[in-house]
């Protein structure tokens, strides 16, 4: 494909103008007489996801642009029977059931002022009372910003909704509320009962009679007739029985089927009114569900200003749940459910999509997440947003291993080597736990003191490509202290009064990525003060098995603070129990460590979600080519800073574009990376507005050797334009001159990579010691 443009996710209206037109669209409502098929790209979309195994059918409903489409793809049932999937399809809403039905009913009760977002919950269920759950107020349920427990216990025979509720009542927070995003089923389990207590109605009847009714939603409700049983779409087996018209999650069905975060049924026809409704500010038919002003409050950001994870009232606007988020705008909003449904709307263009499927028919190994998100990037082209090109290979956006990184498992064990401490914390932006929110926020909501920031390169907020100054965390008042100006690593006396310095940075696995530089800087820091080092382990996201690339190093520098592989297969961790044992660093070490990584796994193998690393490392695809074409970076030479795709593509003036790919081809090996010739323009960095000539790269193979690449490409640059080649600029990050007078002498690259094969030898072995997976 050809990356001479640039592609990119903006919306056509301002941002300021999304939330404003939330309940100004009178033009929404729209009927059913003029349903057209499914254009071609969705149905091909949505069989190939088929074709993959990953969900036997779909049924999909886009309104975009003024137009209305739909259509039933694939199989409703596989067992006992295969039976086609037809649009009147009943579906197991699962989660999709806490914002149709539970913040619906929460909603309606605060629009009459029988609730108010700040009551607490204890004074509604008595049950609820204890540490730290007197605070927690109807906001944290509906935000899942209350510190509980994803779910209840389920590992003993329990039935009965009386006893789901004492389940979750009696649920020992993880953290004070209100300062982390943690989804949570307990939540709305809470807010169910809420719901039955302050309106003095069973949940199922109080959404029925208030909320489905009303709207016109006939196959809306908890449970499913017996008489439309042959409707319903079938979900996993269990016990050897597949489930029929039984509510799919487990808690749910232990307390009956009706419960404020599971048990809804429904088809696509019923939330299509529901969504027109909400799009029309709560009124469907010239029947009013909501009063604007409550639709503009559920769909509005309810999060703390500071905290990462931004949520609506129940509903999702910004998370690692949120997959169209992109390609729409901010103000748009949507849910998931478990059971493989979807919908997501967007006011500003008033479109909104549906997708729902019985992905874990029926033995519960399917995923909708890729279809999800694949339908987003084509469908936001259809309601006005910049246009994607199908052809880009996109790696899947979260694999199937659940991994869990060093912050989460604190959290886990209740902070258990922080707890009561006065806590320093090294971290930025990428310290993050698995639900995106930031270790900073983690931390402050823990039984432990945060009394101070230090940041490294990029700053806190991994923004800066420059020194980084000292500061203050607006959201907490902390002092920032950085280790990117005119100190790289913690001043004696900001190290005074902590208990224990916390280090939790994203590495991406390249020696010269500083990250790692400081965490051994702090050590040596820490072990000066006496203050001990705790270490929260982070995977390695390009895989813990391919270690490749010189070892031995020329000098000490902040790239090569240590002798290790280019591409070093470690996780931080694992090299902070290196750099204390081979360097002699009396600190007292603990490593909270991973749980759930190997080492074959890259990031997009795990259910961890991505976040950018650096301002120019955005993908896991840049990262890995990273670990050679960031070697070229100090000479005369673009590597697509400044453009859409950095690491993916070099360039300069004095290039010919297509020679130049063409000698690539030459030396590279067959089946790394695809090379074409290309012409770019960057807006900034090195040749700034200048059109330049030179080579993209696409992924094939992550296990190959991208520091061997990365010197097979400066031997071509070499050889082709000498004049052009810096030899001291090429060593800055490499730091091994005998390569770098190799690549002068044009020798041969194959003899260049067998010269470092010894001293990759011994570094496996001494590598091996400190591994911890």
């Amino acid at each position: 494909m050809s990356r001479d443009s640039d592609i990119r996710r903006t919306s056509n209206l301002p941002v300021a103008a999304l939330f404003l037109l939330l309940v100004s669209c009178t033009g929404a409502i729209r009927t059913d007489e003029a349903i057209r098929p499914l254009p071609v790209a969705i149905v091909e979309i949505i069989e190939d996801e088929i074709s993959k195994g990953h969900l036997p059918g779909a049924v999909v409903h886009i309104e975009a642009s003024g137009e209305v489409y739909r259509g039933a793809i694939g199989k409703r049932s596989l067992e006992p029977a295969v039976t086609p999937m037809k649009e009147d399809t009943i579906f197991d809403m699962a989660s999709l059931t806490k914002v149709v039905a539970t913040t619906s009913a929460v909603m309606k009760l605060i629009e009459r002022g029988d609730l108010a977002l700040e009551d607490r919950v204890v004074d509604l269920i008595p049950e609820f009372a204890g540490e730290w759950k007197n605070d927690v107020t109807i906001r944290h349920l509906m935000t899942h910003s209350s510190g509980l427990d994803p779910g209840v216990d389920l590992r003993d025979d329990w039935e009965g909704a009386e006893e789901g509720l004492i389940r979750a009542a009696t649920r020992r927070p993880r953290t004070k509320p209100g300062f982390l995003f943690r989804y949570s089923d307990v939540n709305f389990i809470l807010l169910g009962v809420i719901v039955e207590r302050v309106s003095g109605r069973s949940l199922d009847d109080f959404v029925r009679e208030e909320i489905f009714e009303p709207a016109g939603m006939v196959d809306t409700d908890f449970g499913v007739a017996r008489g439309n049983l042959h409707r319903v779409a079938p979900t996993e087996r269990v016990a050897g029985e597949i489930l029929h018209g039984v509510v799919h999650d487990p808690t749910s069905r232990r307390m009956g089927g009706v419960a404020g975060h599971a048990g809804l049924f429904s088809t696509v026809a019923d939330l299509t009114r529901f969504a027109r409704m909400l799009l029309n500010g709560g009124t469907i038919d010239g029947v009013r569900i909501f009063e604007p002003s409550t639709v503009r409050l559920m769909t509005s950001i309810a999060t703390p200003e500071a905290m990462a994870v931004r949520r609506g009232l129940g509903w999702d606007l910004d998370s690692i749940y949120s997959r169209p988020r992109g390609w729409f705008p901010m103000g748009s909003y949507g849910h998931t459910g478990w059971t493989g449904t979807f919908i997501w709307i967007d006011p500003a263009s008033e479109a909104f999509y549906i997708a729902l499927s019985n992905r874990v028919h029926p033995d519960g190994t399917g995923t909708a997440t890729i279809l999800q998100e694949r339908l987003g990037k084509a469908i936001s082209p259809m309601a006005g947003y910049a246009s994607w090109d199908p052809s880009i290979e996109i790696l899947p956006w979260r694999g199937p291993h659940a991994v869990s990184n060093g912050v989460d498992v604190l959290q886990d064990r209740r902070f258990e080597p922080l707890v009561g401490k006065r806590v320093g914390l090294i971290t930025n932006h990428t310290g993050r736990d698995k639900y995106g929110n930031l270790t900073r926020d983690v931390l402050r909501s823990g039984p432990l003191e945060l009394v101070s920031i230090f940041s490294p390169e990029h700053g806190l907020r991994g923004t800066l490509d420059e020194n980084v100054p000292d500061g203050r965390d607006e959201a907490s008042g902390l002092p920032i202290f950085s280790l990117y100006g005119e100190r790289r690593e913690p001043a004696a006396a900001s190290l005074d009064g902590l208990d224990v310095l916390v280090f939790d940075l994203q590495d991406i696995g390249s020696r010269y990525y500083t990250y790692i530089s400081t965490m051994a800087l702090a050590m040596e820091a820490a072990a000066e003060s006496g203050v001990p080092f705790v270490v929260l382990d982070r995977i390695n996201p390009i895989g813990g098995v391919a270690v490749q690339g010189p070892v031995e190093i020329d000098r000490e520098a902040f790239v090569a603070f240590h002798p290790v592989a280019v591409r070093h297969g470690m996780t931080i961790g694992e090299l902070a129990r290196m750099f204390r044992d081979e360097r002699g660093i009396e600190v007292e070490l603990t490593v909270v460590p991973l749980s759930g990584w190997k080492r074959g796994l890259y990031q997009n193998d795990t259910t961890l979600p991505w976040f950018d690393t650096s301002p120019n490392i955005r993908s896991l695809e840049e990262a890995i080519l990273y670990s050679g074409i960031g070697l070229l970076e100090y000479l005369d030479l673009s590597v697509g800073r400044g453009t859409a795709t950095p690491f993916e593509l070099i360039g300069a003036p004095y290039i010919d574009k297509n020679a130049f790919a063409s000698e690539l081809n030459d030396v590279i090996p067959p089946g790394c990376i695809t090379i074409e010739p290309v012409e770019f323009v960057a807006d900034a960095s090195k040749f700034a507005g200048e059109r330049v000539g030179g080579a993209a790269f696409d992924l094939v193979d992550p296990e190959c050797d991208f520091p061997a690449i990365g010197i097979r490409i400066a031997t071509v640059l070499h050889d082709m334009y000498p004049g052009e080649f810096r030899p001291e600029s090429f060593n800055i990050l490499l730091q091994d001159q005998d390569t770098v007078e190799l690549v002068e002498a044009s020798a041969d690259p194959d003899a260049i990579i067998e010269r470092w094969q010894p001293e990759l030898r011994e570094f496996l072995e001494r590598r091996r010691r400190h591994l911890l997976y």
